[in-house]
């Protein structure tokens, strides 16, 4: 099979590249400037601008047998300025709308587009209920990113693609992403909860995100939204002591939520202060089988 994957040389992108080149897949990695990739790198870097019209890279979608679009700046890299909100924007919008317009003028389209999106789509709620598949958008600015996001995948579906909208809760692993920066504090000791520590953390394993993606390219009844999240949810008091145990540090330093409005700004209340509990309810249902689904075992 041949893969596509539009940011691909990130966190999750180059976890997938590594399982689908050693499980003999061929996988092409659409990057900014292929020139200056790493040496160490899953898959063949070419270059793209999803800025610009056509490019050399549409080649490679009219052969492609699946599409992998994770491209987008990073939610949580820096405080939400109006100019770094618009490059949220802005990132996720053309890099899909470019894909999904070399897939329309490929002479082969791919059979399958995966889409990453993320929990953010239902907005945040602290009500503790599980909000699974069917919950409607919320609608605070990563709600209404997220909407807008997985907008622009939607003709995919219409080309003849099997469209899958990964909606990505928090990936924890030891090298990157959100493993890294909830583990510093503690190593540090000074790590604890978070504001009331009630809030839901809706967290994935990059293991299972992993195995999720590649059941979601190769499953053919899988198809439309799924909540890549863990089936056990954690309030932020869970995960915190979680952390503790595994690095063997205290969790006692409570953060309040009013010391973060003035550091992280807007972020604060949809990434720290207040949670949402998703569940996996669609992966489930289709038979999918988590690898690390307990918090103890994910958080180790």
């Amino acid at each position: 099979m041949k893969v596509v994957i539009a940011g691909g040389t990130g966190f999750l992108g180059q976890a997938l590249a590594r399982r689908l080149v050693d499980d003999a897949h061929d996988v092409v990695i659409l990057t900014r400037d292929s020139t200056r990739a790493r040496p160490d790198i899953a898959g063949r870097p070419v270059s793209w601008d999803p800025t610009a019209a056509g490019g050399a890279w549409t080649a490679e979608i009219a052969d492609a047998d699946a599409i992998v679009n994770l491209a987008g700046a990073g939610i949580a890299d820096r405080r939400w300025s109006d100019d770094r909100k618009a490059e949220l924007r802005e990132s996720r919008i053309s890099s899909t709308r470019r894909l999904v317009t070399a897939v329309r003028e490929a002479a082969r389209r791919p059979a399958v587009f995966l889409q990453a999106s993320a929990i953010g789509f239902y907005g945040t709620d602290d009500s503790g209920r599980e909000i699974d598949e069917s919950f409607p958008p919320g609608d605070d600015f990563l709600a209404r990113l997220c909407v807008a996001w997985e907008a622009e995948a939607h003709p995919a579906a219409a080309l003849g693609c099997r469209l899958v909208i990964l909606r990505n809760g928090v990936v924890l692993a030891p090298d990157g992403g959100a493993g890294r920066k909830l583990r510093l504090p503690f190593k540090l000791f000074v790590g604890g909860p978070v504001a009331s520590g009630r809030q839901y953390v809706s967290w994935i394993h990059r293991d299972d995100w992993v195995a999720m993606a590649l059941w979601a390219l190769t499953s053919s009844d899988v198809s439309g939204v799924i909540n890549a999240t863990s089936p056990n949810a954690a309030t932020n008091d869970e995960l915190s002591r979680a952390i503790a145990r595994a690095l063997h540090r205290p969790s006692w330093l409570r953060v309040p939520g009013v010391a973060l409005r003035p550091i992280f700004g807007e972020m604060a209340g949809p990434t720290l202060i207040h949670g949402q509990r998703v569940v996996p309810r669609r992966a489930l249902d289709l038979g999918f089988t988590f690898v690390r689904p307990e918090l103890e075992e994910g958080v180790r």
